[in-house]
Order: structure tokens, then sequence, then C-alpha cells
């Protein structure tokens, strides 16, 4: 049976035993963690059950103690969680880095609009203020009216005189 490797047709998908990570879903999972390993919250519970545990583990029943002083189950457990809260927070740091790049790249682009528009209106309004100095207006028609009645008044005084040879 010959396979049809065209491009019209979809491949099979193939199991894999690597799993399938959601990477946006991880980021916000870990932007979700990062928030929260930056508020007074996070600095109470972890001080109420690092004093917990020193407390619990050092006046408590001797028999269910189960981390004696130096506390090298606690250090464990404190450092598992800083090395999994540092790549986290950088995660969420470079998604935060992507989010500014791409709002500074739409903001640029949009004051780029904003100046050509600018320079537009401005172009259109100096054509404006240059036509309407060609335009007549009431007073200079007025002006030019008078001027020429003036003018048509004298005409017609000097046509009206009889010539005196």
């Amino acid at each position: 049976m010959a396979r049809n490797n065209g491009l019209d047709t979809p491949r099979e998908t193939r199991r894999t035993l690597r799993p399938n990570i959601d990477a946006e879903a991880f980021g916000r999972l870990s932007e979700k963690f990062a928030r929260f390993l930056g508020t007074a919250g996070f600095l109470v519970y972890m001080s109420v059950f690092v004093l917990s545990w020193v407390l619990w583990n050092t006046l408590g029943p001797r028999d269910l103690r189960y981390d004696e002083f130096p506390f090298i189950f606690l250090t464990l457990i404190l450092s598992l969680q800083a090395s999994y809260a540092a790549p986290l927070i950088l995660l969420a740091q470079n998604r935060q880095a992507d989010r500014d790049r791409i709002t500074l790249a739409e903001d640029r682009a949009r004051n780029d609009r904003s100046m050509a528009d600018t320079e537009y209106l401005t172009r259109e309004l100096a054509s404006l203020r240059l036509a309407m100095n060609e335009v007549a207006t009431k007073e200079n028609l007025k002006d030019q009216l008078g001027e020429l009645s003036k003018e048509i008044a004298k005409e017609l005084g000097r046509n009206s005189k009889p010539d005196s040879k």
C-alpha cells in the first residue's frame, strides 16, 4: 500500500513519550506564581511555615520531631522552592518584556500615524489660509465697489459737462 505524501493530505499524528506542554498556559501559570511570590501574603505564609517548622522541631515531643536542629530537611525544601521560583520569575519577566516590546512598537506606530495626520492637517490649514487671502471678503468688496462707484461718478461728471471750446 503506497503512502500519499502530498501536501493536500494531513500527516498522521504520531504518539510520542514526550509530554505536550502548552507554552502559553505554562507562561500564564509562571506569571501568577511570580506575582504571588512578590506579595506580602507570601512572606507571611512563608514566615509562618518556617516558624512553625522550627518551633515544632525544637519544642515538640521528641519522638514526633522529624527534622532536628540543623533543620536539613527545611533547608532542602527552601532550596528546592528557590530553585523553581527563580526560573519561573525569569520566565514571567521575559513574557512581560515581550509584552512591553509589542506595546512600545504599537505606540511608536500610533505616534507615527498621529505625526503624519498632524503634518497633513497643518499643510491643509496652510493651503486654506493661502486660499482665504485670495478670496474676496465683504470689506474688500465694499472697498472695491466704493472705488469703482467714485470712478464712475467722476467719468459721468466729465462726460456730462459741456465742452467749452
